[in-house]
């Protein structure tokens, strides 16, 4: 194959031209050098390609079928010259980033907007799933970046911090004020200052809606359960916590959440906080990404954008 691809350019010229004249002028080379490398193609292939006419050349049947592939093939190197073109001359490159639909929203989100104003011609690919997906799809070369809690094994990638994140628990008053009657409290006597103690009876005894068991976060919270004997026993799960602010909201049951997203819930008590039945130490996250990988200065341009 290798000894043909230089036939299989005489070969794709020649048909798009329809005469070997013109397809000679387009290639530099002389019309008996045309002819000579078609025959030869032919013969490798043993089947005729094409058949003289007034005009010129005209493809066979078999010669149609054949310059469909090789057109084909052509069409994919010239398509792969322009993006190296372009990626040299605009600054046009591809990166695909993992992240999860809540740091997507609250953090990504102002790093790709001016990240995006800065270079248009970059196309970004965003994957919304869970940390642990994104560290796998990292460590397959899958992805360029992600954006993630600090994972406990880096396995030779790079961590830039961003910000810390507190997770706390929120329900709606009314969701509060239920429970505290159901548990024989007064609700206007303990709300708004719930103790730890009151806290860790209405987490075992109400519903307490968590990120199912794929995040990382429910796998930090599992930890902090399991750690402080705590045992839940009416859990709700979704896959994002946009889903358990809103079932907070509504009066669904106790979420944890991260208090970073939710401050504005706060300040107009569409949520209450539940001080935590133990402290719970707060995490890091920021971007993942390995420093070998040939996007890394697309990476470095999107980790420099103004954080909001």
């Amino acid at each position: 194959m290798n000894q043909n691809l230089s036939l299989y350019r005489i070969f794709y010229a020649t048909a798009l031209a329809g005469n070997i004249s013109k397809a000679a002028d387009e290639l530099f080379i002389s019309q008996p050098a045309i002819s000579q490398s078609i025959k030869k193609l032919e013969q490798s292939l043993d089947t005729a390609l094409f058949v003289r006419n007034s005009r010129g050349v005209q493809l066979t049947e078999e010669g149609e079928l054949f310059f469909a592939h090789v057109k084909s093939a052509f069409q994919t190197l010239e398509a792969g010259e322009h993006q190296l073109r372009l990626r040299r001359e605009l600054g046009v490159g591809h990166l695909r980033i993992g992240v999860s639909s809540t740091l997507c929203k609250y953090v990504l989100l102002p790093y790709l907007t001016d990240f995006v104003k800065l270079h248009p011609h970059v196309q970004v690919t965003i994957a919304c799933q869970s940390t642990n997906h994104t560290l796998q799809m990292l460590e397959r070369e899958d992805l360029d970046l992600g954006l993630t809690g600090r994972p406990d094994h880096l396995h030779g990638m790079e961590f830039c911090p961003v910000r810390r994140i507190q997770d706390v628990f929120v329900a709606s008053r009314e969701y509060l004020e239920h429970m505290l009657f159901f548990l024989g409290q007064n609700a206007k006597e303990r709300l708004p200052d719930l103790s730890a103690s009151d806290s860790a009876l209405l987490l075992k005894s109400g519903i307490l809606m968590l990120l199912d068991k794929e995040n990382l976060t429910r796998q930090y919270l599992d930890q902090y359960f399991k750690e402080r004997q705590l045992f839940p026993e009416n859990i709700l799960e979704a896959t994002s916590m946009d889903l358990l602010i809103d079932f907070a909201k509504i009066g669904l049951g106790i979420a944890c959440v991260i208090r970073e997203f939710v401050e504005t819930d706060l300040k107009e008590e569409a949520l209450l906080e539940l001080p935590a039945p133990f402290p719970i130490a707060s995490r890091e996250i920021g971007f993942v990404f390995s420093s070998k990988q040939g996007n890394l200065e697309l990476i470095e341009e999107l980790m420099n954008q103004k954080r909001e």
